[in-house]
């Protein structure tokens, strides 16, 4: 366990100083190149949100009923299992 909080606290600081590496990159841009870099920031968050948005309206109502209940069953079979040893 302590081998997981010591990994994660490593991926947080990496993400950290990335978003930190990038705060400063913006920060030494001119206003006009600022406005683009924050107009770019923006469509690529649209565009992801988009992206799920029609994934789910593409395969929204794709199963049967009856397929629908057996995944379900799989799921709540293979998934809702708790092994302490994972712990």
């Amino acid at each position: 366990m302590y081998d997981l909080q010591v990994e994660e606290r490593w991926r947080t600081l990496q993400v950290v100083s990335k978003l930190q590496d990038i705060v400063d990159e913006l920060k030494t841009l001119p206003p006009d190149r600022l406005e683009r870099a924050a107009d770019y920031i923006h469509r690529l968050h649209f565009a992801s949100r988009e992206e799920r948005k029609t994934a789910l309206r593409r395969t929204a109502g794709s199963l049967t009923a009856e397929e629908a209940d057996e995944l379900e069953r799989i799921i709540e079979e293979g998934c809702e299992q708790i092994d302490e040893r994972d712990w």
